[in-house]
């Protein structure tokens, strides 16, 4: 058997090429804010679990993922709380002063606080995730800020329960039953409760109540997924040791938002925060019970995930007959969570990825072939994707050339003694410094106190010490005029910079917009011939199909004058064996009745040659005898006398009476009887005929008929070998069933068939014969009484003068 698929790997593949060519593609579609899906498939025990989660030394497709995405975003990423998601599928944004207080008010809480990066990782899973790769996307919008989360949830006997919530201790509620129906308390655990899926104002499917952490390195992400993992549901089964019982979802959302036209704050505008989605399913393997010798809990799980599999794979194929035929049948979402959630992926919004595991056991043969069958079929299903989001129209590289700015500033403030810091206003920090050197540098002042009348001295310092200081001041304000204008032709110079760059930044993004409309135009042209093409296509899809109805009408019509042909050819052959059996069965007759004729006169010649003998011996008698005496009656005539007794029929009497005809009375006279007649029944016109009194004739045997009576008789008729007609009585009882109506059981046959009489010769006589020797010579003429009487006798014996054996063989 043979199975067709996009790529196929060995059993000895790496985890890594595996990661570059299934989940790769879809952490960029991630990264630039697309949706995408990726779930393992396959039997109980042939490696879904280790290629979702990998080994110590070798992570999985979950970490590899995680991986990439914080090695692309991680520069741009937003302080935490920037963005808060919200209970309805969406998400906000907020300065960073409502973050900074929602942080505190996050922090003074007593719940588990997010899990933070600084601290050691769990030597568990510290293995899985240290991936040397450090593959990234190469197109990341930097003037976007970023934020992950991630949340992760079960589906356990087709209902959702969050692996990230934390159950409350609550020593009063009860846990267990007990078989008195009284509870049980219990401190160590509660049971979660199950969650609901809804959907969002965008129709798009998701899990209401669902802790959603977020995280801002792959150590954190990874270790949140632990920490649900350890509470995933999985039992010891006879196929694995540690098999899961129910399908892990694990999901991770991105939020991206653009920088204001400064390069410095996020955009506080909804509409344009984009929230893409991964996420990555770990499907429960097929099995069947008779194999993993399941009972109680594991027969009911497996039942359900059997269940959940045999939905998604019912989807899978509706949808792919709604492509292929072009029909409208409704997809079964709803029959199982684990359909309704990803339900908006396979009606467009995001890539569907499937991973098929196989194990080469011979024990899972069977169960092999059925995954591979569905997997290949689920190849064939077009998923179509969404339209990019719009540009939000600001100049793409603000982040680095406002930090490019302020870098600059603070190095040419610094060039010129100015303060390292560029968060001041340029006048404040101008007369700070001219404050600051007129404090430094001025001279002090002599005393000016007068003690005495004639002190000469005091005015003169004083006068020298503030004409130093006036020195002193006009050479700082010539100093500080100068570095006005060496600023000012500063200012200048980076303003024609700026100008210089705006010039050529504008007569680039020009060339882009004229290489874009150019681009548009081309993209147009393609359009239309493309829908040209599309049309041209729907016409010839159109001519092919009344062209392929045509040729079937075409088929069919030559099929049924085939079968038509074939069936004359048939009834001809039917027909000329028939004509030659009849005249077969005919010639045969035929010949027959002429060998019979050909007898019958042979035997009347015979007859007349033997009648004309005796006459002229009687004759010859009378004239040789005296008339006297009276004529002594021969010894022939004697013995005729005697043997006339043993006549076989007596002579036919002339002038006899017509025979009244009677009919033979039917031995079941005292009952109800149904004749039935069919209308081809020939009436045969002999003596004896059937006769049933009392009863009902019909031409169609009837319910109402067999109703009235007790007995039922079917007159058939045939046409014997012979060439008469022979007629079969067919008898039967008539009985009521069990449902109200009439059945015949048939108890006997009678056969009736009819012979032509040999017919009797007699011999002619003269107008007035003598009484005696005519009634002599009727008896002995008689056909019958000759052939008893030859019969009689033996050839060559002898029986006196004139006696001899005229009979012929019959």
């Amino acid at each position: 058997t043979q199975y067709s698929f996009k790529e196929v790997f060995g059993t000895h593949v790496v985890q890594k090429k595996l990661f570059d060519v299934v989940a790769k593609p879809l952490v960029e579609d991630l990264i630039h804010g697309k949706n995408g899906l990726l779930f393992t498939y396959g039997v109980t025990g042939s490696g879904k679990t280790h290629t979702m989660t990998g080994s110590p030394g070798d992570g999985g497709l979950l970490p590899r993922c995680l991986d990439m995405i914080f090695n692309s975003i991680e520069p741009f990423q937003a302080k935490r709380f920037v963005f808060k998601l919200d209970d309805k599928n969406g998400v906000d944004v907020q300065c960073e002063i409502d973050a900074l207080l929602e942080h505190q008010k996050r922090d003074a809480m007593p719940v588990p606080k997010t899990p933070s990066g600084k601290r050691q990782m769990d030597p568990e899973f510290a293995d899985m995730i240290n991936v040397q790769d450090h593959c990234r996307v190469e197109e990341v919008d930097e003037d976007n800020i970023y934020s992950v989360f991630v949340s992760y949830i079960e589906i356990y006997n087709n209902y959702i329960y969050d692996l990230l919530e934390e159950a409350p201790f609550e020593p009063i509620k009860p846990k267990l039953w007990n078989n008195c129906n009284t509870p049980v308390r219990n401190g160590d655990f509660i049971p979660p409760q199950s969650k609901t899926l809804r959907e969002d104002q965008n129709h798009n499917m998701y899990v209401t109540g669902c802790t959603e952490v977020e995280v801002k390195s792959t150590e954190e992400a990874f270790e949140v997924f632990w920490r649900g993992q350890k509470k995933r549901r999985i039992a010891n089964t006879q196929l694995n040791r540690e098999s899961s019982r129910s399908h892990s979802v694990f999901i991770i959302k991105l939020a991206q938002a653009p920088l204001d036209a400064d390069g410095d704050h996020v955009l506080q505008e909804k509409e344009q925060i984009t929230l893409s989605q991964l996420s990555l399913v770990d499907l429960a393997g097929s099995e069947r019970t008779n194999r993993t010798k399941a009972e109680g809990n594991r027969l009911r799980e497996a039942g359900n995930i059997n269940q959940s599999l045999m939905t998604l794979r019912t989807c899978i194929e509706v949808l792919r007959e709604n492509q292929m035929y072009g029909t409208n049948k409704m997809v079964p979402y709803r029959d199982s969570k684990l359909t309704h959630l990803f339900k908006n992926y396979f009606d467009g919004e995001g890539k569907v990825r499937m991973i098929v595991c196989v194990n080469p056991k011979a024990e899972d043969y069977e169960e092999s072939l059925q995954v591979m069958r569905f997997a290949e079929m689920t190849q064939e299903v077009e998923v179509a994707r969404p339209v990019d989001r719009p540009l939000c129209g600001l100049t793409p590289g603000r982040r680095f050339r406002n930090q490019a700015f302020r870098e600059e500033l603070s190095r040419k403030l610094e060039m010129k003694g100015g303060p390292v810091n560029g968060g001041k206003c340029q006048n404040e920090t101008e007369e700070q410094s001219v404050s600051d050197m007129f404090l430094q540098n001025f001279p002090p002042l002599p005393s000016c106190e007068l003690l005495d009348v004639n002190d000469d001295q005091m005015l003169p310092k004083l006068i020298e010490a503030l004409e130093k200081r006036h020195k002193l001041r006009q050479m700082l304000s010539e100093e500080f005029a100068k570095n006005v204008l060496a600023f000012k032709k500063m200012l200048q110079e980076f303003d024609s910079s700026v100008t210089s760059k705006e010039n050529y930044m504008q007569g680039k993004l020009s060339e882009k917009e004229k290489t874009i409309a150019g681009q548009k135009m081309e993209l147009e042209r393609l359009e239309k011939k493309v829908k040209t093409l599309e049309y041209k296509i729907e016409i010839l899809e159109k001519t092919a199909t009344i062209y392929e109805e045509d040729k079937r009408n075409l088929q069919q019509e030559l099929e049924s004058k085939s079968q038509k042909l074939q069936r004359q050819v048939s009834d001809k052959r039917r027909l000329e064996a028939r004509l030659q059996g009849m005249v077969a069965e005919t010639t045969m007759k035929w010949e027959k009745e002429c060998e019979r004729r050909v007898a019958a006169k042979q035997l009347e010649m015979q007859n007349k040659l033997w009648v004309k003998d005796e006459k002229l011996k009687q004759l010859k008698a009378i004239v040789t005898e005296p008339r006297s005496e009276k004529p002594e009656v021969p010894s022939r005539e004697r013995d005729r006398e005697k043997l006339v007794q043993r006549s076989v029929s007596p002579p036919p009497v002339p002038n006899a009476p017509p025979v009244r005809l009677r009919h033979r009375r039917s031995r079941s006279a005292g009952e109800r009887w149904v004749d039935h007649k069919p209308p081809s029944h020939l009436p045969t016109e002999t003596v004896l005929q059937p006769h049933v009194p009392h009863a009902i004739t019909v031409a169609a045997a009837s319910e109402k008929a067999l109703a009235k009576c007790d007995k039922y008789m079917l007159t058939h008729q045939e046409l014997a070998s012979d060439g008469e007609i022979e007629t079969k009585l067919i008898k039967g009882d008539v009985f009521k069933t069990r449902g109200g109506g009439q059945a015949v059981q048939f108890t006997e046959i009678e056969s009736l068939k009819q012979h032509s009489p040999t017919g009797r010769k007699r011999r002619s006589s003269p107008t007035n014969p003598d009484p005696d020797e005519d009634a002599a010579d009727s008896e002995w003429t008689d056909v019958e009484t000759r052939c008893s009487v030859a019969v009689e006798m033996k050839a060559g014996s002898a029986l006196g003068p004139g006696y001899q054996h005229h009979a012929q063989p019959k």
